[in-house]
């Protein structure tokens, strides 16, 4: 991917420019059944600002979906003055469902056109638009299965990661469980701050159950959600394996860093266990050239 128009992004963003992404021109895509980029003018449109891009329903399937068929891509107000667009050249990007593609913040707007501007000239590839995928979500998906992704969160709250410990009385996972009580537990303070009652945690593979004050408490807050604000926490759970890492997010509690670094924190620690053994092996076996894995900052 070429870096030089991340770069003049980067660059006139930082200098309060108009965001205005520089690609390349290319041909339009051959038409194949399903997968067609639709250019839609309407014959009553009086100037190039009622042409519209419409995406292809199998843009949420990640499948290449044409070549790239425009030159620039721009941010601008929503024509309701009611948040931003995405522009390709002169046309309005739509969603897969055809409807306009209203981002309620401009920053959300720029990484979205920043997304298009990274596709090369011989096809546009979704799986490279995670952005754009999570706001066609939050668009089209979430609206009319609200309830369900509630529904959904709220079964798989009881075996968060967060409450889960790994045994004290084992020499293999003594380690994670300092670890785990380290960094976890302040996250369980802010729990029983935020919501007024305190999480158990518990060792069982299985999860346990936590109290129904706590989990209706919790229920609540994703109820009172936007459609965009929910989109993302259902797909920072699923990646976390914990809805209250998103929500420790959501309200300000944890930084991105710091939360990808909670859910490895299992990961990252047997990684550094197994280059400890390959550093023990090594030095049991003379005679023997042994590759051995140092951990990190050694």
């Amino acid at each position: 991917m070429a870096t030089l128009p991340g770069r003049r992004l980067l660059q006139r963003c930082a200098a309060g420019a108009r965001c205005r992404l520089l690609g390349t021109v290319a041909e339009a895509s051959p038409p194949r059944e399903g997968d067609t980029i639709y250019v839609k003018r309407p014959a009553s449109a009086a100037t190039r600002d009622e042409t519209s891009v419409e995406m292809p329903m199998s843009f949420m399937t990640g499948s290449v979906v044409g070549k790239r068929f425009y030159r620039d891509a721009t941010v601008r107000r929503a024509d309701d003055g009611n948040g931003w667009t995405v522009m390709l050249d002169y046309r309005t990007l739509k969603s897969p469902a055809k409807r306009p593609l209203k981002l309620p913040s401009r920053t959300l707007a720029m990484a979205i056109a920043a997304e298009w501007e990274y596709q090369e000239s011989d096809g546009i590839r979704p799986f490279t638009m995670p952005l754009m995928k999570l706001a066609c979500t939050a668009l089209e998906r979430v609206p009319v299965t609200r309830t369900k992704v509630i529904d959904n969160l709220m079964k798989k709250f009881h075996q968060d990661l967060v409450f889960c410990r790994s045994p004290d009385d084992n020499e293999l996972t003594i380690g994670v469980h300092q670890k785990q009580k380290e960094k976890f537990d302040p996250i369980l303070d802010w729990v029983n701050t935020e919501f007024g009652f305190k999480p158990v945690v518990y060792t069982s593979f299985f999860g346990g159950k936590q109290d129904g004050e706590l989990t209706q408490a919790v229920e609540t807050v994703l109820k009172k959600t936007t459609d965009f604000e929910l989109a993302s926490i259902d797909a920072m759970a699923a990646a976390a394996h914990s809805l209250v890492i998103p929500l420790a997010i959501f309200r300000g509690k944890l930084r991105i860093e710091k939360a990808i670094e909670l859910i490895r924190l299992e990961e990252d620690h047997q990684v550094i266990l197994s280059h400890y053994l390959s550093l023990y092996s090594g030095s049991c076996f003379s005679g023997l050239t042994v590759q051995c894995l140092i951990p990190p900052g050694r």
